[in-house]
């Protein structure tokens, strides 16, 4: 008995996995989709990181009042608008759910057997791979404004990996939250309140060891730190991370994991 419930248990998982798969490759498909019918979305979204490196990085380039160790302040700031571009296109992601509720999507989504952490991770997934055209326009600027990249194939894999934890990490967040406040007007609201914070209490434009002691331990706990650090870690030549790549993904992927657990809990609520 024992022997014979090994295999059925095996093909069990092995079912229950692909059905994950194929329900959040189904929802990535989908969300792609969109996108194909509104490209231009890409490029609105170009504008604000250019004028932070244009313009923000250049003025303060010039003043060095930033110390940024061998890098000059340009360099130092790239990595930084790259995980700002994730951030600000992830942690919107959530209204995408409230609008399928009122569309009466959602409703039928979650009335079938598809798995709610599927659902959750093919949102988290799509706007991963939206993240990525912002990765590639930024190392366009990058590029014109001469900045040292690092395009070794391993650093380039590492560089998307980051983007994807990124963006899957904060649009989860978004989904977390839009399943609490479930309405366009409050989730708009708190997006933007949180937006600014995550950004200024991180390493994206300053270091942390110039902080005062009360946002230095506020940095330490915001994730977007760790992206910044990776990014940095992985997307400048002769850069470095400060707490080690490996710690910057431990604490990205088990971020993720807690966040894709916990808003699957919570995603049936968004329609009651």
């Amino acid at each position: 008995m024992v022997r014979s419930s090994r295999p059925a248990a095996r093909r069990s998982a092995l079912a229950e996995a692909s059905g994950f798969l194929r329900i959040t490759s189904a929802i990535v498909s989908v969300e792609l989709s969109k996108l194909r019918r509104d490209p231009s979305e890409l490029l609105t979204r170009s504008v604000q990181p250019a004028l932070w490196l244009l313009v923000f990085g250049q003025v303060f380039g010039r003043l060095h009042a930033v110390p940024t160790g061998n890098l000059n302040y340009f360099t130092f700031l790239t990595p930084g608008i790259l995980a700002q571009s994730v951030l600000f296109i992830a942690i919107f992601y959530g209204i995408s759910v409230i609008w399928e509720r009122d569309l009466g999507i959602l409703q039928k989504l979650l009335a079938s057997p598809a798995q709610r952490s599927a659902l959750v991770s093919g949102k988290a997934l799509s706007a991963g791979i939206r993240a990525l055209a912002q990765g590639v326009i930024i190392y366009l600027l990058a590029l014109i404004m001469q900045v040292p990249l690092n395009f070794s194939p391993m650093a380039l894999a590492g560089v998307v990996a980051a983007i994807l934890l990124g963006a899957a990490l904060f649009s989860t967040f978004s989904l977390m939250v839009a399943c609490v406040v479930k309405t366009r007007e409050r989730f708009m609201g708190i997006g933007q309140v949180l937006t600014m914070p995550l950004f200024f209490a991180s390493n994206a434009i300053y270091p942390i060891a110039i902080m005062p002691d009360w946002l230095k331990l506020t940095a330490h706990l915001n994730p977007l730190t760790y992206e910044v650090d990776l990014l940095r870690g992985l997307m400048i030549r002769g850069g470095s991370s400060s707490f080690g790549v490996g710690t910057d993904l431990a604490v990205l992927s088990m971020t993720l994991l807690l966040l894709v657990l916990v808003t699957a809990k919570l995603y049936p609520s968004i329609v009651r």
